[in-house]
């Protein structure tokens, strides 16, 4: 019969809690590296819903105002960020043709100063060709420092091309935390300017 010491006890769960600290570690790597982008590639596959990342200039269309389109504004926040944000205005009516304007607020709650990237998605996905960002606060980073509070402006067109039966557009912006890529780009570009100037 085998003796146990009494120290095996204490290195088998030691083993289990790294073990189930770094299957933690891998799921969390695992959701925000592979499936952020999957989700983003399989709606784009599948037409669940539209990504408008693309800045179009204003386009001379003439204004149907017998056309309303209901336009709605949601905002969500990434597991990890801390701010406030919301749309200014919930819901509008917007016409085909005509340049229109809304603002979204975000405040930065957090203790530390920040980078937040908003990823726009719209639905139906059949409207995202026919909504036209000529300016939005998602065509480049937000830095806030800890406290500080902005409006973020956007101005789009709906192109009269717009399907007949889409009578009403969802535009939903979900705000992520990426103040560490931020400040690696940034120490990435000061090291390149420091090689360049040796």
């Amino acid at each position: 019969m085998t003796e146990h010491t009494q120290t095996d006890q204490p290195i088998s769960h030691k083993k289990v809690v790294i073990s189930s600290v770094l299957v933690v570690i891998g799921m969390v790597l695992f959701v925000y590296f592979v499936l952020r982008p999957m989700y983003y590639l399989i709606c784009e596959w599948t037409g669940i819903t539209g990504s408008t990342f693309e800045e179009v200039e204003a386009r001379s269309f003439e204004v149907d105002y017998d056309r309303p389109i209901k336009v709605q504004f949601l905002a969500m926040n990434n597991a990890s960020m801390p701010w406030k944000f919301k749309p200014v205005e919930t819901e509008i009516i917007a016409y085909p043709g005509e340049q229109t304007s809304i603002f979204y607020y975000a405040k930065n709650t957090s203790q530390r100063d920040m980078v937040a990237q908003a990823v726009p998605s719209l639905s139906p996905f059949d409207a995202t060709n026919y909504f036209l960002k000529t300016e939005c606060f998602c065509f480049n980073s937000q830095p806030l420092a800890a406290g500080e509070e902005v409006d973020m402006g956007l101005v789009f067109q709906i192109d009269p091309d717009l399907p007949e039966w889409v009578k009403t557009i969802s535009l939903t912006y979900s705000l992520f935390d990426i103040t560490e890529s931020a400040q690696l780009a940034e120490q990435k570009t000061i090291n390149n300017s420091d090689q360049a100037t040796n």
